[in-house]
């Protein structure tokens, strides 16, 4: 099978969770005979105001096509439907020919090349890896922090949250608990009301376009589930490859309690919450650790906060992003893992691998997390973006003995990923089906 692979961004210079994911199914189809290529965006600041250029390479043996445009030089809706990419999507469509596309989210590469796709009679999937398609700010975290209960139906709902960006805004809505901005919206102010109205325009009917949207969580699929055919909606738990992985009891070494994060150092991670906890909690005996791993460049000023907040405590360890290959002995060194998300997180990585390394985990209950962590069986839930909840729950973890060999002995291995790509597959071959008919009518 010839499958190409959009996503918004690849390997190695970006390393979050779609690109990931996307270079392990890469790989794992490749591995069982099927031809894969990536098309990825690179660059959005390129030179050359009105040119797409692409750079073909491969990366671990995966052909990637890197595009490279220059986004503020564009239409505003760039954003979400770059005619550039479209039109260089339909040329490469018609000069490869595909049995199946399969997009990742939809941010950055937009849905032009998913029409494209559509009008060439390519079978097409999307699978959903953020809320891109129904928010603006993708992660349905509002630009005061906070949480996006429910999309609001008038767009200007959404635009006012986007302003919430800039401090003159942000500040006074948050000291009046929401009141300052329903008070603008009563009186008008709608600034950016007319881009959100055409982004849902275009975006929300473009659900209906795949022949399969795949979601990784009950929550995800949830908040899309209005727009998409329900026949054409999957719900695929991520799959890992288990084999790096060990599964054992960990021996505590010198009373020492390890807790650790890994993954991305950005706010919306949460990894300020889990330094304001830990510096509350209260050691009877033994000692405790705290380390962090993760890139410290992407977002310096957040790491600066991150390094102020953990001050001179020497107890707190800053190791920067760690290989892929290390994670699963690291992971197995920690006591608990914590993922502190204050956004509606799908599949965290973070917890299926520290799952798979026999390690339990203390997340937010929110969303996907909640899904993917049993509280009290393999690990704890917390209040989310509540610094002092979380501290109670890590207070438990050093006051109760038995606790983490209870939730230790509670984990279950996470789905492998073979499991996961059966159903892909499945998911693959029910579509190309479904194609055959309509190709033999034509």
């Amino acid at each position: 099978m010839r499958i190409v692979l959009p996503v918004h961004h690849f390997l190695p210079r970006y390393t979050a969770g779609a690109e990931l994911y996307t270079y392990r199914l890469a790989r794992w189809l490749q591995r069982h005979g099927h031809s894969v290529e990536v098309v990825a965006v690179e660059s959005v600041e390129h030179e050359t105001n009105s040119k797409l250029d692409v750079v073909s390479d491969t990366y671990d043996g995966i052909p990637v096509h890197r595009l490279h445009f220059n986004l503020e030089a564009g239409e505003q809706n760039w954003e979400y439907d770059n005619q550039l990419i479209g039109a260089w999507f339909a040329r490469y469509l018609e000069q490869t020919c595909p049995d199946l596309a399969h997009f990742q989210a939809g941010y950055l590469i937009g849905i032009a090349p998913l029409r494209a796709a559509v009008t060439a009679g390519v079978p097409t999937v999307l699978t959903l890896h953020d809320y891109w398609f129904i928010c603006p700010r993708f992660t349905l975290l509002r630009g005061d922090d906070t949480l996006c209960r429910a999309v609001p139906d008038d767009p200007a709902g959404c635009a006012w949250c986007m302003q919430l960006n800039r401090r003159r805004f942000r500040v006074p809505e948050q000291m009046t608990g929401g009141l300052f901005g329903r008070v603008a919206l009563r009186a008008g102010f709608d600034p950016g009301r007319a881009y959100i109205a055409a982004r849902r325009n275009t975006l929300l009917p473009a659900l209906t376009w795949p022949d399969a949207v795949i979601a990784p969580s009950r929550f995800l699929a949830d908040q899309v589930r209005a727009f998409v055919p329900p026949e054409r909606l999957y719900i695929s738990r991520n799959g890992l490859d288990l084999t790096p992985f060990t599964h054992g009891p960990r021996q505590n070494e010198n009373g020492v309690i390890r807790i650790g994060f890994i993954g991305q150092i950005a706010p919306h991670k949460g990894v300020h919450l889990l330094i304001t906890a830990f510096q509350q909690l209260q050691v009877r005996s033994g000692r405790i650790e705290l380390h962090i791993y993760g890139g410290l460049s992407a977002n310096p000023a957040y790491v600066t906060r991150l390094r102020r907040l953990a001050g001179t405590d020497s107890r707190i360890r800053f190791h920067g992003r760690i290989d892929n290959t290390s994670v699963p002995a690291t992971l197995a060194g920690l006591d608990v893992a914590v993922v502190p998300s204050t956004w509606y997180e799908n599949s965290p990585l973070a917890i299926l691998e520290a799952h798979a390394a026999g390690t339990p985990v203390v997340t937010a209950a929110l969303g996907g997390m909640a899904e993917l962590v049993r509280d009290g069986v393999d690990g704890l839930h917390f209040q989310p973006n509540d610094a002092r909840d979380l501290a109670r729950i890590l207070q438990r973890v050093l006051d109760e003995p038995d606790l983490l060999p209870r939730l230790r002995s509670g984990i279950q291995r996470p789905r492998s990923i073979d499991d996961e790509m059966a159903q892909i597959l499945a998911i693959y071959n029910n579509v190309i089906a479904r194609h055959v008919p309509q190709m033999m009518r034509e």
